[in-house]
Formats: C-alpha cells, sequence, structure tokens
C-alpha cells in the first residue's frame, strides 16, 4: 500500500499480503504513530490498518502453526515418518 492510500484513511483488503509484507507495513505503521507527528484524523485511519495488519499476521501464524509437522524416529534414530506437532 502507498503512502497515499495510508493517507486516505482506508484500511483496504490485506488477505493477499504476505507476512513479511504485512510486517513490514505494521513496523511502518508504528514507526509512523511513535513520531507523534500525524494528524489525529489520520492517526486513526492508520491505526485501524495497523489493527487489520495485526489480525492478518496473526491468521498466517496460526496457519503456519498448523501445518508444523514434527519428524517421528524409530528406536535407532532414524526418521520413520512425520506427525502433527500437537500430536492431534
Amino acid at each position: 500500500m502507498t503512502e497515499n492510500a495510508e493517507n486516505s484513511g482506508a484500511i483496504g483488503d490485506v488477505s493477499g499480503y504476505s507476512f513479511e509484507k504485512a510486517v513490514a507495513e505494521l513496523e511502518s505503521i508504528v514507526a509512523r504513530l511513535e513520531r507523534g507527528d500525524v494528524a489525529l484524523d489520520e492517526s486513526i485511519a492508520i491505526y485501524e490498518r495497523g489493527e487489520a495488519l495485526k489480525k492478518h499476521c496473526e491468521k498466517l501464524l496460526a496457519a503456519a502453526e498448523n501445518r508444523i509437522e514434527k519428524i517421528r524416529l524409530d528406536r535407532a534414530g532414524k526418521p520413520q515418518g512425520v506427525e502433527p506437532l500437537d500430536g492431534e
């Protein structure tokens, strides 16, 4: 999202963002808010965008956690297969 789109107050759709892109934009928003040189209305708008990015990152992390598998070893310590991380 461009600076102009952020300035317009549009939250926009972040569902197609990669985790890395969402985190980078979220970090940019935090930096802008921490500087304190943003008008109140714009601060509220970019804060809302930040919330959307945060939720998207949480969703991506949860999905990644669900896909993580641990390797099952046999008694000799050789890989035998995989199972869900939580044994589900």
